[in-house]
């Protein structure tokens, strides 16, 4: 396995690009250390694949560099950079017993029958499929084709890197977990460094233990899942992860203070910076029904199971709020309250308050 770094990584499908809004890829600098679980998390667009073809040597970045282990592999071909990658559609012969299919890795690079039979008994175990060995692979139901897909780029035990180009897309939500599960099962026991690259929060936050998040080729944060959520370094961040977002309301900014449809709000921490287009975000888990604080009317509640999200109007602007137990009719009137030490003041996108200490 490898650490992969990428040094001031910048690339543009135009000839000339004269500015940053005619590169797909704004400048990345980023390590992956040997054997983590990485996740790449981004609406369509926003340049994953871009990201993940380069790495996997299809295609060449306009600028910057790629290493393994501090080796520069930009120029090298995919055959060269001793990768696995599993798409969304399963890559196996379907004329091929499942066995064939996980040993095929292995024979085409020449290793010899007895490590090959160990090596695919091995991973055959931790997929659970040791008794579909024997099993044609146009028999098998679309996740035991995945499960097998996977199989094949973790067959080998001298990759850099396994990447997964979104590959539960094609299969149905109610075996998703099931894979999900297995994958994070598969990494803690093989230690493979890993990317997976997706569009869906879900797969990412429970996959990875570091999160890149991407909006319009540019990386706007990387973390753990749980920083991800409790404190977003960007707008995007913060309404792009969580079921629902977080808020992101106009903010007014007056003598030393900040206020939301005319009424105070108490923040985290210290404002820093000044200027540009001044936001408040706070997640809807962290704002409530109260019996003071910002006059709403309840504009419609959805019982989503263990709780409700109940949406108010504050003025014009719409604000979520996650409610438990008993919840207000629609067109009542109620207060809200935000959680200081989660409310946070963010300019032209990116956080602007200073955690306390």
């Amino acid at each position: 396995m490898a650490k992969i770094t990428l040094s001031k990584l910048r690339h543009s499908y135009m000839p000339n690009p004269k500015g940053p809004e005619d590169y797909a890829l704004k400048e990345i600098d980023l390590d992956w250390e040997d054997g983590g679980a990485y996740a790449l998390l981004g609406p369509s667009g926003c340049g994953k694949s871009t990201l993940l073809n380069i790495i996997s040597g299809l295609l060449e970045p306009s600028e910057g560099a790629i290493l393994f282990d501090d080796r520069d592999v930009t120029s090298l071909p995919p055959d060269q950079r001793n990768i696995a990658q599993v798409f969304q559609f399963p890559v196996i012969y379907d004329t091929m017993t499942v066995y064939d299919n996980l040993a095929f890795p292995l024979r085409n690079r020449g290793f010899a029958e007895k490590f090959v039979n160990e090596r695919v008994t091995e991973i055959a175990a931790m997929l659970e499929v040791e008794e579909m060995l024997r099993t044609r692979a146009a028999h098998l139901s679309p996740d035991n084709k995945q499960k097998i897909s996977m199989g094949r780029g973790l067959v080998r035990d001298d990759v850099n890197v396994v990447m997964f180009d979104e590959p539960l897309t094609a299969i149905d939500p109610h075996l998703k977990w099931k894979l999900r599960s297995k994958l994070r099962e598969l990494h803690q026991r093989v230690r493979a460094t890993m990317i997976y690259v997706t569009h869906d929060q879900t797969e990412a936050l429970t996959f990875a233990d570091q999160v890149v998040v991407m909006q319009e080729g540019e990386v706007v944060q990387i973390g753990t899942p749980v920083e991800l959520f409790e404190r977003p370094q960007h707008t995007f961040v913060g309404h792009f992860i969580g079921s629902p977002g977080m808020n992101v309301l106009a903010a007014d900014e007056r003598d030393g203070g900040v206020s939301f449809e005319g009424q105070a709000v108490a923040l985290e921490g210290k404002v820093t910076g000044q200027g540009g287009l001044a936001q408040i975000g706070i997640r809807p888990e962290f704002v409530s029904l109260s019996d003071t604080g910002l006059s709403a009317r309840v504009r419609k509640v959805a019982d989503v199971g263990r709780h409700s999200v109940v949406e108010a109007m504050v003025g014009d602007t719409p604000v979520k709020a996650i409610v438990e137990g008993d919840t207000p009719e629609q067109g009542e009137e109620v207060h809200l309250a935000f959680r200081p030490d989660q409310t946070r003041l963010y300019r032209d996108g990116w956080l602007a308050t200073e955690a306390r200490t």
